[in-house]
């Protein structure tokens, strides 16, 4: 039966690689050209920064630039367009330009420039950033290098979210548009940044390096002269592409890569488990209108009774670590305003038998003998989980949550509807429990994760809301906290705030933080070397829409090119477990690679022989942002 199914595996995996078509950029040396994918998922048509959220990954941080980076491994807003940035009064931000800003038609970068790309998003409430205009009064230009924000209600700690966030646009260029909202610019993009759009098709786009950037005399040039940015569908490719070396940056979860790092020099930021920093927290949302998971105690027993670790191990190959109750990501940013006494004090931890405790104390008892628990009246108690179908990793952690619940007696059908069908039911508030992540990503303040997880704003259950907070929780204390932190600027009284939001979190368990979701990262060393790692950690190595900024351009500054020597021959022997459905398997292949004297062994393999191992079934990558 094991001979049978491994021959399925193997003739599926070779028709499934045999019929992709080659990402390799014809004319593009390869020395000089980086193939790079993660966080492309449609075809590249639209480069317009105005819209973030619909704009091509790199318009951002590449082609058009913020003033700001920001640097989590630091906890450091670093000025980019910017000399420095700094309040002068309590409503006044003042913000000096370096000398010598360029865009790339050769015209000056100035602070009317600047003006410009933030007077536009007040004439036009469609931009990403329009919303500023709540509590920013107005930009003047002070002389051509400076610029003071004056604010009329002046928000301390988001706005050092923005700054890093919008993108300087060529008022020279963008003033003659008529629908800026609207318009892709996609024939030619002007901003200032590192890289130039070279070209684009249905599968990818191609950047060139701007050779006249002026962030060259600043930071050096950047090594690659290309970027090619591909679309992958499969794990199954994409495996096989960074093992062969013709993926040289992957932000792609791909199951597997513990197995084979060591055997072919994969870069992962940690040598060991967990391999990858935290990008998110993924989290079970729970319908807090709905009963009884409108009971604070109820959810408290759902979060004994889940045993995060496990699902880390499981469903994700240790890639992850598990959430703490607080659900605050591991991350300078976080760990700073975190309070460990209070998640002592008030958290919880997998423990069935307390969960069962407390689900008998509130009358919910198994009086049929199914072995599932009913309502204290006796009405059936049943409830579905769902995440997206195709996306895997999620996919299989609620199922291992259907059946931690499972054991506590507690009935938790997993669903996986098609995206849209999520989307709208999560929106609405049409759902029982569904795993989240989209906005509790990393960021300069725990302020963004704290808005989008218990977002004030949301709306009612059947009317769409977009700004999280799936599970409509309601607290007015939590409400109030969330819009003084916005605005507060002592840090000190900023972190007696977020020492409320936590104690309330963990006393009322909104929602079940279950892992850190990753920043995944493996880089192939076939071409290029010097990646971060944490021997090497000079930048967040994430190319995903809103990361090029927070590291991704870096690593362009820092990469190198292999030098190639003529190869030789040697036998790799490669032993590899896989565990599907809580059942290890080991395959052990034994393929012929290229070895020089100067490099260490690489991967020069066919790319079907090894992706056997991890296509028990076709796995559909994602962006997870």
């Amino acid at each position: 039966m094991k001979k049978t199914l491994s021959f399925l595996i193997a003739m599926f995996v070779f028709f499934s690689v045999a019929g992709v078509v080659s990402v390799k950029a014809e004319g593009l040396p390869r020395e000089e050209t980086l193939y790079v994918g993660g966080g492309l998922w449609s075809q590249p048509t639209n480069f317009n920064p105005l819209v973030s959220w619909a704009a091509v990954t790199g318009t951002i941080g590449l082609i058009y630039e913020p003033l700001f980076f920001y640097d989590p491994l630091k906890d450091k807003l670093e000025p980019w367009l910017a000399e420095y940035g700094k309040w002068i009064d309590d409503k006044t931000y003042e913000v000096k330009l370096k000398d010598g800003l360029t865009w790339q038609d050769g015209q000056p970068l100035t602070a009317e420039d600047v003006k410009f790309t933030f007077d536009i998003a007040k004439k036009y409430s469609g931009t990403s950033y329009s919303g500023i205009w709540n509590w920013l009064g107005e930009v003047k230009v002070i002389d051509e290098k400076t610029v003071h924000f004056v604010f009329t209600d002046p928000h301390y700690e988001e706005w050092k979210y923005w700054l890093y966030q919008i993108a300087i646009i060529p008022k020279h260029i963008w003033e003659n548009i008529k629908d800026p909202i609207n318009f892709a610019n996609n024939e030619n993009p002007i901003g200032s940044g590192m890289y130039k759009l070279y070209k684009t098709d249905q599968m990818r786009f191609i950047l060139i390096r701007n050779d006249n950037w002026w962030g060259i005399k600043y930071y050096g040039k950047p090594t690659p002269k290309y970027i090619v940015y591909v679309i992958v569908y499969s794990n199954n490719v994409a495996l096989s592409m960074l093992i062969k070396g013709d993926l040289d940056w992957s932000n792609f979860f791909i199951p597997g890569i513990p197995d084979v790092k060591k055997a072919y020099n994969i870069v992962t930021w940690y040598d060991d488990k967990p391999y990858m920093l935290p990008a998110n927290t993924a989290l079970l949302f729970l319908n807090d209108q709905k009963e009884p998971l409108n009971n604070p105690e109820f959810r408290r027993a759902l979060a004994y009774a889940i045993n995060p670790a496990e699902i880390a191990a499981r469903a994700f190959q240790n890639q992850v670590l598990p959430a703490d109750p607080s659900g605050l990501l591991p991350v300078p940013s976080h760990e700073k305003i975190k309070a460990k006494d209070l998640i002592q004090k008030y958290g919880w931890s997998y423990d069935p038998e307390k969960a069962k405790q407390i689900l008998d104390q509130l009358g919910f008892k198994d009086v049929n003998g199914e072995g599932y628990r009913e309502f204290p009246d006796g009405k059936p108690l049943k409830f579905e989980i769902i995440v997206p179908f195709g996306w895997t990793d999620w996919m299989e952690m609620i199922r291992i949550i259907s059946e931690q619940l499972a054991a506590v007696g507690i009935r938790a059908e997993p669903k996986f509807p098609d995206f849209s069908k999520y989307w709208d039911d999560i929106t609405k508030g049409n759902f029982d429990m569904a795993i989240n992540n989209f906005g509790s990503f990393v960021s300069v303040t725990p302020w963004t994760w704290y808005n989008w997880v218990l977002d004030p704003n949301v709306a009612p259950i059947g009317k769409a809301t977009y700004g999280g907070n799936w599970g409509r929780y309601k607290n007015e204390k939590v409400a109030e906290l969330i819009t003084a932190l916005a605005k507060e600027k002592d840090e000190q009284k900023a972190k007696q705030m977020y020492r409320e939001l936590q104690e309330i979190w963990l006393k009322e368990v909104p929602y079940i933080p279950i892992v850190y979701n990753g920043a995944w990262f493996q880089a192939s060393t076939e071409h290029w070397t010097n990646w971060p790692n944490e021997h090497n950690p000079y930048a967040y190595p994430i190319t995903w829409s809103g990361y090029w900024q927070m590291g991704g351009a870096k690593v362009l500054l820092h990469i190198q090119p292999v030098k190639k020597e003529t190869p030789t021959q040697t036998e790799k022997i490669v032993t590899v477990t896989q565990t599907v459905s809580g059942t290890p398997s080991t395959t052990v292949i034994t393929r012929t690679v290229e070895k020089t004297e100067t490099e260490t062994e690489k991967g020069g393999i066919c790319g079907p022989a090894v992706v056997i191992l991890f296509a028990v079934a076709p796995l559909l990558l994602r962006r997870k942002r």
